[in-house]
């Protein structure tokens, strides 16, 4: 997940912002056409080879849609794969992280915020939820149980002795709690991760069992491979998603729900998504079947939904080619309403909302989710204690992938044009150590990492390696230290030295053979800023040309632009116009945009009615020193009216300051804007917070304004502007 904050507008702030910001854009290039997936002999070959599921799970679940509740029952078979004997086995129950919320996840936080919003009839304990343990026997008596801090203890009757196996039934029943959480529901649709009494994972080293709670900040997966076979009661209407081979019959007790059966073995995780309101699209190639479930709720959405389907195969067959063959006969895409946030589990992925002008063939977080299933599903790994081996190896997977669909922006370039200089984590901290920087640590210094093994020794060899660590940890667990083992073992000492000390360096940064070089990275930052804006305008529907981003957006498609700057003003009113001239220059600058100053009056008369009669217009400081204003007065005023800007009236008020943009007098398809103070000077308003709404005006990521009239504090007292979709998910 991406987070921007717009809160500083200082150059360096901005220049980050936007290159965070740029980071979670998908961007539009031309992409060549990948071959179908691996045949399902290939596939099924590989599932035979597969190692007896340690864990064997036969749920028996029954959903209370009225009272948002599930009431169930597992039997589950562990064998103790360890040399210790245990005396008592442990399940994850991480429903509890829902129990208040100081333990649930903060990445839904905003979310759920904004659904209080919208829902303010539903009281605080509506948004939590938990799990009650009913009961624990084997062979059927009963046994000693405590559930605590998301950790349910089982002692056992009996000593468990290495190789051995026991049975144990659990009684549960489930509190599913409103809004936006991993298990949740809202609107039309139920969550349904975390929903069961899971194995926690024994650690033979220290002689004991995972009971780690999930993760506030990040995640906390961490499953041994399992045989599912789950019996679910649901609704009749219901349409319900869950990994493996689906059957359906009626309930023949009780009319009107249905028995939805799933059986998934070599399974890392088992969630599921239901909704009465579901529709599935499904497509089949060469043994494998990809199933979108959506909401339709637009025209025409079923075909971005087949296009979504096609990449999938894509990114799926890349893989397979890649790194090792997907071995399911399936993989499921569920719609839901999260924003900011994709999630990915084994053989399901969780994508937010589809939008009329969704990309789906340049959709690189859906992209980021599919190689999960390679780093995650298939390869596991404590995502606590080593999120790199998930996290570092999806995000190079997506951009591998989009260098080789020849997407220039969205390939290599993405990981070369990162710099990480002044992030002083470790790639291989933990969840606790990289405190809030979990994204530059693992994605970002990650991916960087292992582009630089693939840059070092080449895409054969690189390959080769990908090829043996698949291999070697496929339905099992991964640890740095079996990565560093595999890298040695294929590519030599020097390689697992290399990588051995960029895991654990907290200052390392890509050499400097696989930087860009500063003209490639001002050619980067150009194309992305004029593809993230574009991206953005489209977002709104019948946005108005009048918009203050759309200036720049012009700017960047190749329409000239002045500033023109006040020659009249008076010496402090100077001095204000170049401080925010300044910013102005610096904002242009980062993004590769070339225009004009113009701040003298005889210039102004020479360039007035034919180069400014064709430009895009900036024009700053007061309306009575400002030569352009003055010369187009009669025309502003007119265009102001399509604003609903009274211009005579703000231009007339004592002390007032802000910003209106409108079509240009002399030509309709370009631009003015101008950035207004009444009086000399800014009297009594600081110059600072009047570049920072200036700039936040500009921003791809912000709403779009029209107008905007500043108090004598600096702050908005009336604005005209336009909800960016986009907007929410950057600043608080």
């Amino acid at each position: 997940m991406v987070q921007t904050n717009f809160k500083s507008v200082s150059q360096k702030a901005l220049t980050c912002s936007l290159a965070v910001a740029l980071a979670a854009c998908p961007l539009i290039q031309v992409t060549q056409a990948w071959a179908a997936p691996a045949a399902s002999s290939a596939r099924s070959v590989l599932a035979d080879h597969a190692q007896h599921a340690q864990v064997q799970y036969r749920i028996h679940a029954k959903l209370d849609e009225k009272n948002m509740r599930i009431q169930g029952s597992e039997t589950v078979t562990y064998r103790n794969m360890s040399k210790d004997t245990l005396r008592e086995i442990v399940f994850h129950t991480f429903a509890d992280a829902n129990r208040s919320q100081a333990t649930q996840t903060s990445m839904f936080k905003r979310n759920n915020e904004e659904i209080r919003k919208e829902n303010p009839q539903k009281k605080p304990e509506d948004f939590l939820g938990g799990i009650d343990i009913r009961s624990a026997a084997a062979d059927g008596q009963s046994l000693s149980f405590s559930n605590s801090n998301q950790a349910l203890t089982v002692k056992l009757q009996q000593e468990l002795k290495p190789g051995e196996a026991v049975t144990l039934d659990i009684g549960f029943e489930v509190k599913i709690p409103y809004g936006m959480q991993r298990l949740s529901y809202y609107k039309d649709i139920i969550n349904g991760a975390h929903w069961f009494p899971v194995m926690s994972v024994y650690n033979e080293d220290q002689h004991a069992w995972d009971k780690t709670p999930y993760s506030q900040s990040f995640e906390t997966d961490y499953y041994e491979l399992s045989d599912f076979e789950v019996h679910f009661n649901v609704p009749e209407a219901y349409q319900i998603l869950l990994p493996g081979n689906i059957t359906t019959q009626v309930d023949p007790k009780e009319p009107g729900r249905k028995i939805v059966t799933a059986v998934a073995d070599n399974t890392r995780e088992l969630v599921f998504f239901a909704s009465p309101n579901y529709k599935v699209e499904r497509v089949t190639r060469d043994g494998l079947t990809v199933e979108y479930y959506y909401f339709d709720n637009m025209p025409d959405k079923n075909k971005l939904v087949n296009e979504y389907i096609d990449t999938a195969f894509k990114a799926i067959s890349f893989f397979s080619e890649k790194f090792g063959n997907y071995p399911y006969p399936e993989f499921r895409i569920a719609e839901s309403y999260v924003e900011g946030v994709a999630v990915e589990f084994a053989r399901v992925i969780q994508m937010g909302q589809i939008r009329p002008n969704s990309d789906p063939a340049h959709d690189y977080v859906f992209v980021h989710e599919i190689a999960h299933q390679w780093f995650h599903a298939l390869i596991g790994n404590n995502s606590e204690t080593e999120s790199f081996l998930d996290e570092g190896f999806a995000d190079f997977s997506k951009v591998y992938f989009a260098e080789k669909q020849g997407d220039d922006l969205n390939g290599f370039k993405s990981i070369q044009i990162d710099d990480l200089s002044s992030l002083d984590k470790p790639i291989a901290a933990t969840n606790t150590e990289v405190e809030d920087l979990h994204s530059p640590t693992f994605y970002n210094k990650g991916r960087q990492a292992i582009y630089q093994l693939y840059r070092t020794v080449g895409e054969e060899k690189f390959d080769m390696f990908m090829k043996e660590y698949y291999k070697r940890y496929v339905y099992k667990n991964a640890t740095i230290s079996g990565l560093l083992q595999t890298i040695q073992d294929t590519l030599g000492e020097e390689a697992r030295k290399d990588m051995d000390k960029i895991l654990h360096d907290p200052h390392f940064v890509l050499k400097p053979e696989f930087q860009l070089s500063e003209a490639e990275t001002a050619a980067y930052f150009h194309e992305q800023f004029k593809q993230s804006y574009h991206l953005s305008l489209t977002q709104a529907a019948n946005l108005p040309a009048e918009t203050m981003s759309r200036i720049v957006n012009k700017a960047l498609q190749g329409e000239p632009l002045t500033i023109v700057v006040s020659d009249q003003a008076g010496r402090q009113a100077k001095k204000q116009q170049q401080t925010i001239l300044a910013q102005l220059e610096g904002t242009l600058g980062i993004m590769g945009i070339r225009y004009e100053v113009v701040s003298d009056r005889q210039t102004l008369k020479k360039k007035l009615k034919k180069e400014l009669g064709t430009s895009n217009i900036i024009a700053i400081g007061s309306a009575k020193t400002n030569g352009l204003i003055q010369a187009l007065k009669p025309g502003i005023i007119q265009k102001s009216k399509a604003i609903g800007f009274d211009w005579k009236s703000r231009m007339n008020q004592k002390a007032s300051s802000g910003a209106y943009v409108i079509k240009h007098p002399y030509n309709q398809n370009r631009l003015l804007l101008h950035f207004f103070w009444n009086g000399d000077a800014l009297n009594g308003s600081p110059v600072e917070p009047f570049a920072e709404q200036m700039l936040l005006s500009l921003v791809f990521s912000s709403d779009f304004y029209q107008y905007y009239v500043l108090s004598t504090t600096g702050h908005v007292a009336a604005d005209k502007k336009i909800t960016n979709p986009m907007a929410k998910f950057f600043g608080e």
